[in-house]
């Protein structure tokens, strides 16, 4: 399989567009672990199997690991997207929210730093400032694997439609990651519809794995991990709160993706 990675030529992407721990590696730990995304082979003709996963990381690295740990089997030999995570920035004082893509042989294969930071104030809600602890990435990423081209980016972004086009029209994305914790009240009035319209406008298959539940006092995740065809259409979704307790609730949801149909679709639509 082949690695692609490319920024905007001349420019970044911030401009193009309109303008608390490491990394996870295999010595680093992370509050907020997630698996996210899986990519396999099918025994299907012209189709790759893929599935979704979601989870509600606490404030327990332990419990978030353990959780990790019965998603996904080690030695699986698939290719695992996991996002976001803190990656310490260029002081200590700035993280970066960054999509991590590792592939079948458990190396990390890309690494994407979120471009569109949250802040917000949510009505009835609480104050967001992403921008005062995490710095704005500044490249557009792609990888080339067997599900196709993937373009990769994580959970704010969504509501930036000029990134996914940016992916699909000059970098020519077929499959779209966005990983994401959207906060109760936003994502029960916008995640399935962005979700929908992203893969719409770009005719890309989406691959949207979300937080759920309930992490702390403060916070609180929507979840609904969906997968969404290029017509819009879910064809994967998981509900439900996933954590470490959490006995009797499907873990996956997964669905086919076939090429086909993505062609068709770019074709037919009008």
């Amino acid at each position: 399989m082949s690695f692609c990675r490319h920024s905007t030529p001349n420019s970044s992407p911030v401009s193009w567009i309109q303008s608390r721990r490491r990394l996870v590696s295999k010595h680093s730990r992370s509050q907020s672990v997630a698996i996210r995304a899986i990519a396999g082979n099918s025994t299907m003709a012209n189709s790759v199997r893929v599935a979704v996963v979601q989870m509600t990381s606490v404030n327990d690295i332990a419990a978030n690991f353990a959780t990790c740990s019965r998603l996904v089997k080690p030695e699986s030999k698939i290719w695992i997207s996991l996002g976001g995570f803190q990656e310490k920035g260029q002081d200590d004082a700035q993280l970066f929210n960054t999509h991590v893509l590792i592939d079948d042989t458990g190396n990390i294969r890309s690494k994407y730093r979120k471009i569109h930071l949250f802040d917000v104030d949510v009505p009835g809600g609480a104050v967001y400032k992403e921008s005062s602890f995490t710095e704005g990435g500044k490249e557009v990423v792609m990888v080339d694997i067997s599900i196709g081209r993937l373009g990769v980016t994580v959970c704010y972004d969504l509501r930036f439609p000029g990134l996914y086009q940016l992916l699909r029209f000059q970098h020519e994305a077929q499959v779209l990651l966005v990983p994401a914790a959207f906060t109760k009240v936003t994502g029960q009035a916008h995640w399935e519809i962005l979700l929908r319209a992203r893969a719409i406008e770009t005719q890309c298959y989406v691959i949207a794995a979300a937080q759920a539940g309930k992490h702390n006092d403060k916070r609180e995740s929507y979840g609904d991990s969906l997968i969404i065809d290029p017509w819009g259409t879910i064809i994967g979704r998981l509900t439900g709160r996933i954590d470490s307790d959490t006995k009797d609730l499907s873990p996956a949801v997964t669905a086919h993706f076939f090429h086909d149909q993505l062609e068709s679709c770019r074709l037919g639509s009008t």
